[in-house]
């Protein structure tokens, strides 16, 4: 079939429709940004006058964002770190390992996201709530989990399935033991993904709404629930100073993972992850 020639007015057209979607998409973010230095009480679009004061209120030590704040870093942290040795493990078994029913396994691995996470936490508040961790970090961390390790198994399947399984072999035929493969050839070519599965479970866990809702006590609140609480009864502008830092995060957090990317693609074609030693 020929195709036709694009014309000026169809370039035009399809220029004034991407435009037009970037700016419907990026219009909410726009007006939270803007909204978070109003120096009027209420929260206006746009303000009449600006302040760092929603930043400074937010930040003040000893209050409820800040005491929120640090909450949800650290159960963040935890669940990086319990996705990250769930995402390594479970990746490297169906992507490398025979599996019997490998397809049931890859579902039932994956399936967390497809659940309504309202039910996920009804669930963990059923199985929490008689052993008395209600309130618990670890458990708003081990409930997280849940949602986060099917991002981070995907990352690191398709981040292992990405890597020469020929220079394991080679290695193996010289001698090199499991152990050695996996510190010289595996890990350092898995590095870019380990770091994105890395960011995105931290993402997940602090944005986290609905879990935490159903763990948490009123001595312990993460950031979404206390935001929810401020938005319930009341219209509290430091939610819109909140937010920005949020959507500050997700950016940074998306820049980070591009630049390793970016860099692990660079040095696997410099060989620069290669190891120049011998193995064994």
């Amino acid at each position: 079939m020929m195709e036709l020639p694009p014309t000026r007015a169809g370039h035009i057209g399809r220029a004034l429709s991407a435009t037009a979607i970037l700016l419907f998409l990026a219009m909410p973010i726009v007006i939270i940004l803007v909204t978070s230095f109003g120096a009027d009480g209420i929260g206006t679009f746009p303000p009449k006058d600006y302040s760092t004061r929603w930043y400074e209120q937010m930040a003040a030590p000893g209050g409820n964002w800040a005491t929120s704040i640090a909450l949800s870093s650290l159960i963040a942290a935890l669940t990086t770190v319990f996705s990250l040795i769930l995402g390594v493990t479970a990746a490297t078994a169906l992507a490398r390992g025979r599996l019997p029913l490998h397809a049931a396994v890859y579902g039932l691995v994956l399936a967390p996201m497809l659940i309504p996470q309202v039910v996920i936490a009804l669930g963990l508040f059923l199985f929490f709530e008689p052993v008395g961790m209600l309130g618990s970090p670890l458990a708003i961390a081990l409930g997280h989990t849940v949602l986060a390790s099917p991002v981070a198994i995907l990352i690191m399947i398709s981040t292992l399935k990405g890597i020469d399984e020929r220079l394991e072999d080679a290695a193996a035929s010289m001698g090199a033991s499991r152990m050695t493969i996996a510190r010289r050839i595996t890990f350092p070519l898995a590095t870019p993904g380990l770091i994105a599965a890395a960011v995105f479970s931290f993402i997940t866990s602090f944005d986290e709404f609905f879990i935490a809702q159903f763990l948490s006590t009123p001595d312990t609140r993460t950031l979404p629930v206390l935001v929810y609480n401020a938005l319930q009864f009341d219209v509290d502008p430091t939610v819109t100073a909140v937010s920005a830092v949020l959507i500050a995060l997700a950016i940074l957090a998306l820049a980070l993972v591009a630049l390793v990317r970016k860099l692990g693609g660079h040095r696997n074609q410099q060989g620069g992850l290669l190891p120049t030693e011998p193995l064994a």
